[in-house]
């Protein structure tokens, strides 16, 4: 019987349905390249495609998927998702220090052990970036806490290559010594997971829009604002839901500020936040006030994400400092009621959910860009937002914020979540503040969308070595000792 590889399958029936390479890129949304690449066996398409691509070729993904493959022997390739979700799913509560190391790996355990309760046996494969700092972590400990009282092995495999996904893990599950089932998981940025072969959002709530200029002219065309196409998609139960992100949010900052010492970890990094919030010089300009008030609140929740404090990831928690700091400060100074906050809130996390959906907000994907660089895009979004700037304005805001972090790498000291994370929180919020100042002033003038902009951040990211992608083997991690 013939054995074909699933780009050997997409091949065949495309044939067979009389359709050109070019015809499905098109209806895929990806490039004709793409397509030559997966027949080809050069790469595969990303977990959310298999379902379009079973229904254009009309054949089940069973069928696409039929023969066992082994990650790990293949050059896969992680794309983005193209289906953008639910704001829930960016902004999330939850605990530090990485979102993508510690929260993605609990989730993907607790997702894995429901599927089997009739499992007497569990092992965890930890691969690349996951399996490099799981101990730092302790990833090891929350996947076994997970899966208590069953018993369970975490291997941590820091040889394999050519994975889908830097942070890929793979479960397996056993009942009386044989193999139940195995799966594939990957911790995609922001704590979400997926688990490869199957489509992420089945069952879940999807945006009719997914780039910025679709979501802008459906919105000149209806007058409305940002963040009433927020509403208008997820009902107005998400302002309850954006409300609890917002007092987090505020704890976080007032948590960190009233907390001093040192952070664990072996760098012997000094909490900072509360002394920059208490230093106040006698002839402090209002321009070095507010730097110093607005790096104090950046400090103040990356220090407690740290410290595995509670945060909100916004849209990760090694970036989670920003949008606090920002909206923290803004609300104080010009007495803003929370209700616009929220507004704010949600508009930001249009921007952040299609920097998600077009590219990622992964380190280990596109480096620090696609986290702080996110995390400033949302912060001058939001800011944008609550100084009641059109949405040309806003995208040129968020814009201005990515473009000038492009190529930002990911070089963590120890793999912690503190050198030149924390700091590197702060000087993003304060460039937020510059982002918007600009776009108020020149956005008739611009050059660059927001679009093109994701995308390039995309291609960047791609490009940028492995060293400088949460591997801490490049850059200050490489060079500090």
């Amino acid at each position: 019987m013939e054995k074909l590889n699933i780009g050997e399958k997409i091949k065949k029936y495309r044939e067979a349905s009389g359709i050109t390479q070019s015809e499905l890129g098109v209806k895929l949304n990806v490039s004709n390249r793409a397509v030559s690449k997966w027949e080809n066996g050069e790469s595969y398409p990303s977990i959310e495609l298999l379902k379009p691509i079973s229904e254009i070729l009309n054949v089940s993904i069973k069928e696409l998927l039929s023969e066992k493959h082994d990650l790990t022997k293949n050059d896969f390739t992680y794309e983005p998702c193209r289906k953008m979700l639910s704001l829930k799913k960016l902004y999330t509560v939850t605990r530090g220090p990485s979102s993508s190391h510690t929260i993605g790996p609990e989730r993907a355990a607790r997702l894995f052990k429901d599927r089997h309760p009739e499992a007497d046996k569990f092992k965890v494969i930890l691969y690349a970036s996951l399996g490099k700092f799981g101990r730092v972590y302790s990833v090891d400990s929350l996947i076994r806490n997970v899966f208590l009282p069953v018993s369970t092995e975490v291997v941590f495999d820091l040889d394999t290559e050519n994975l889908p996904h830097p942070n890929t893990m793979k479960f397996i599950s056993f009942k009386d010594g044989e193999v139940t089932d195995e799966k594939y998981i990957i911790s995609v940025g922001g704590g979400a997971v997926e688990v490869y072969g199957e489509d992420a959002s089945e069952g879940q709530l999807i945006y009719p829009h997914s780039t910025f200029s679709d979501i802008s002219d459906y919105c000149r065309e209806k007058g409305i604002r940002l963040w009433e196409y927020v509403e208008e998609v997820e009902g107005k139960e998400i302002w309850d839901y954006l409300d609890n992100i917002w007092n987090v949010m505020k704890k976080s900052v007032k948590d960190g500020l009233e907390s001093t010492g040192i952070l664990l970890g072996g760098l012997d990094v000094q909490r900072k936040a509360k002394f920059l919030y208490r230093q106040r010089y006698i002839d402090e300009s209002h321009e070095t006030r507010e730097n110093r008030l607005v790096c104090s609140y950046a400090f103040a929740v990356s220090e407690q994400n740290s410290a595995f404090a509670e945060i909100v990831t916004a849209p990760t928690s090694c970036s989670s400092g920003v949008m606090p700091a920002v909206l923290k400060y803004v609300s104080e100074k010009r007495g803003v009621d929370d209700e616009d906050i929220l507004h704010a809130i949600a508009t930001a996390g249009l921007i952040g959910n299609l920097i998600k959906t077009n590219a990622s907000i992964s380190g280990a994907v596109c480096g620090c860009q696609a986290e702080i660089g996110a995390a400033c895009a949302m912060a001058s979004a939001a800011l944008a937002e609550l100084y009641g700037l059109s949405i040309e304005q806003i995208e040129y805001a968020a814009e201005i914020a990515i473009e000038h972090l492009l190529g930002l790498t990911c070089d963590p000291i120890r793999g912690l979540v503190q050198i030149p994370c924390i700091e590197r929180n702060a000087v993003a919020a304060m460039r937020s503040l510059n982002a918007v100042n600009l776009a108020n002033f020149l956005s008739d003038s611009r050059k660059i969308s927001l679009d093109l902009v994701i995308k390039t951040m995309y291609e960047t990211g791609r490009d940028i070595s492995r060293t400088y992608k949460e591997t801490s083997e490049g850059g200050l991690a490489k060079l500090y000792d």
